[in-house]
């Protein structure tokens, strides 16, 4: 688990649960299937949209939305915690002279949430006195009444307790028996049921569901006291529980018998494997420093999209309006302008919210505007950001990129990342030809802990699985290995990218933005990659 993702769920195992404010309070697990009414929906919608242009809003968009959370979280042979939570409400976003102004309740009546949109108009009109230039929203066509769902074939939600607890208890047990000392496994299950209405006519009821499942197991050497850990390969996915029945396929086995996942994930599987890996690391030799040319599973590439690609590329921290908390961004706009070579002509990236089973899939984002897919990176050159309705005229363009979104009804929508994807390579291209090209390099799966700098550009990458790789041959498993970049440079590196049939999804089901902070869940695919003569380093410390 990332430290962000860590900090999110501060609490989940070890001493007992503390669940953040915005998840919202407990409740029964049965009242996780239950939905609410849209005519109930539409009712508080058109009181909303109706108070606020009665008080002076120029524009109102109303988001009635109800967040469902599950956490079931194990270790050994004990159940350390099962937890469901639910977090209902209305918030309510308007422009009254050329200002924004929010405001969000619990109070789901007529005369309630009509209240808090007269209170929105009040701040708008407030902020107005500070505004400098008036917002200007690229413009969206309503689409009326439509509905959209994550095309799942189980809903995770409706699977009893009972049956994820026994699955989770089995994979520890599967863990310890193939050598692991501790072993932990959890849970996380969301739904999102949103309804959104605007003043440009839309009324969109959506039902998002999102799962992650992971795990790690440790060995222990007793008579140095030395441990080691892997992590599970699951990718957090927007699926139901027919990621983890074996509903669903996509599971991948790399040259070095590894096993990697796709749209399908047997925990079990991999905690038996992660059971063993823990303990070859143990007497794995170390890294020994230096230049390599680097196979990267898209297991491990998506961290790397993540921070080196995708953050820099937002567009609202391009502009600076991030800097005080999450920082900028090397990407500044004349690079656009002067078509700066972000990466080698291998590099084609593109951003989406369209990608079936990823995290970000929705049909439309928390402002109305359909989702797509669109180009940033295209034969290596920068061609685009990822940018919302009120940032549009600033690139030129004449709509949104449909990546706006909020974590709770109480909480401000605002620019987040899209799922950001380094596309296949053309030619046919397995994992084993890719490796049977290198002469002295590392294959490296997973994702491991990382650093990187506040502009994006110098970056520190570790990993959980690294096999050395001598004259086009897998060889044995070693440890202690990170390598560093400069965000270009690497990028300017890749030498070649698998084809499609090696294309998988990974991401982050917490990644933190904004003050006050919110997180949102993102996916970023890929094949694997091939980079030349990137810096290694032995990440080994002396105890003394």
């Amino acid at each position: 688990m990332l430290r962000r993702d860590f900090l999110a769920v501060t609490g989940l195992v070890g001493g007992g649960l503390v669940i953040p404010s915005a998840f919202g309070r407990a409740i029964a697990a049965e009242a996780l299937q239950s939905t609410m009414d849209v005519a109930i929906k539409k009712r508080l919608a058109d009181a909303a949209l109706t108070a606020a242009t009665g008080a002076g809003a120029s524009y109102c968009d109303v988001r009635v939305g109800r967040y469902l959370r599950q956490f079931v979280i194990t270790r050994e042979a004990n159940v350390e915690n099962v937890v469901n939570t639910e977090s209902t409400g209305v918030g309510i976003r308007v422009i009254a002279n050329g200002a924004w102004g929010f405001a969000a309740t619990n109070d789901l009546s007529v005369d309630g949430v009509a209240a808090a949109a007269r209170q929105a108009t009040a701040i708008a009109k407030a902020n107005s006195g500070s505004q400098t230039a008036p917002v200007r929203l690229a413009p969206v066509k309503g689409v009326g009444e439509v509905s959209w769902k994550t095309p799942i074939v189980k809903n995770s939600m409706e699977v009893p307790i009972k049956d994820k607890v026994d699955m989770l208890l089995q994979v520890n047990a599967a863990a310890l028996a193939a050598g692991a000392d501790f072993v932990n496994s959890i849970l996380f299950l969301v739904n999102e049921q949103k309804y959104f209405a605007s003043t440009d006519g839309s009324y969109i009821d959506q039902d998002v569901h999102r799962i992650w499942a992971p795990m790690t197991a440790t060995a222990i050497d007793k008579a140095s006291g030395k441990f080691r850990t892997r992590e599970g390969l699951s990718s957090p996915m927007g699926m139901g529980f027919e990621y983890l029945d074996g509903a669903a396929s996509g599971k991948f086995v790399s040259p070095n018998g590894v096993i990697n996942y796709g749209n399908s994930y047997d925990m079990k599987e991999d905690a038996i494997a992660a059971a063993k890996q823990a303990r070859a690391k143990l007497t794995a030799p170390s890294v020994k420093p230096g230049k390599y040319d680097l196979v990267l599973d898209p297991s491990h590439t998506w961290l790397t999209i993540h921070e080196s690609v995708g953050h820099p590329l937002e567009l609202d921290r391009v502009l600076g309006y991030e800097a005080n908390y999450a920082g900028t961004s090397f990407a500044t706009l004349d690079k656009r302008k002067e078509n700066f070579q972000y990466g080698s002509d291998k590099v084609n990236i593109f951003a989406d919210k369209v990608q079936v089973g990823s995290l970000g899939h929705v049909g439309y984002d928390d402002e109305g505007v359909k989702t797509k897919r669109w180009d940033l990176i295209k034969d290596g050159k920068l061609v685009d950001y990822q940018s919302i309705r009120d940032q549009a005229h600033i690139l030129g363009k004449t709509e949104s990129d449909g990546c706006c979104y909020a974590d709770s009804w109480s909480s401000v929508q605002f620019q987040r990342m899209a799922n950001v994807s380094l596309q296949p390579g053309k030619a046919k291209l397995g994992v084993a030809d890719m490796i049977a090209g290198v002469e002295n390099g590392i294959y490296i799966v997973g994702d491991g802990s990382f650093s990187i700098d506040q502009q994006r550009y110098n970056a520190q990458f570790g990993g959980q699985l690294f096999y050395e790789i001598k004259n086009g041959k897998l060889g044995a498993q070693i440890e202690d290995v990170a390598y560093q970049i400069r965000t270009p440079e690497f990028w300017n590196a890749c030498s070649a990218v698998c084809d499609e049939s090696d294309y998988r999804l990974g991401g982050s089901f917490f990644d933190g933005k904004g003050q006050p902070s919110q997180v949102s869940a993102v996916s970023h695919g890929s094949s694997t990659a091939r980079f030349n003569g990137i810096n290694v380093i032995n990440t080994a410390r002396s105890l003394g």
